[in-house]
């Protein structure tokens, strides 16, 4: 709050920077297991609310930091999911099959470090079974619980 009035877009300056720290410290876990370069973390523009993230070809790397709506600061599980997400992005600069399952091993990975660590809210969709001897079972992928 400013002066007792609430903007939906306005975040102090030490909670970005917190969290931009917080996602740079973790991207570079990240980034060193995967052996990805990136050029920066920094956090998108305000007015942004289309996107959760956008990954450039220079490697610059940003983050929606806030809710569209309410202007708080969105989950860090959220921040890490899209972090990944971008990550990802720097090997593979599309949404296809090999994107996907690259950006589902970085997640692991994330999850098992501790750095993504999302809420418990929803159970996960059981994995079918393989259709064909020697075929891989394909994943019910699962909602994630962004706000």
């Amino acid at each position: 709050t400013c002066c007792g009035f609430t903007s939906p877009v306005w975040m102090d300056r030490r909670t970005k920077r917190t969290l931009i720290d917080r996602l740079n410290r973790d991207a570079a876990v990240i980034a060193t297991r995967f052996g990805l370069r990136y050029r920066s973390i920094e956090a998108e523009a305000a007015n942004v609310k289309r996107r959760y993230g956008i990954c450039y070809s220079d490697g610059t790397i940003r983050i929606r930091l806030r809710h569209a709506t309410s202007g708080k600061p969105l989950k860090y599980s959220s921040l890490i999911s899209t972090l990944c997400h971008e990550l990802a992005h720097l090997e593979h600069f599309h949404h296809g099959y090999d994107f996907q399952n690259f950006y589902a091993v970085i997640l692991e990975y994330a999850r098992e470090q501790g750095i993504y660590r999302p809420s418990r809210r929803t159970a996960a969709a059981p994995v079918p079974p393989a259709t064909t001897v020697g075929e891989p079972a394909l994943r019910t992928p699962r909602q994630l619980s962004l706000f």
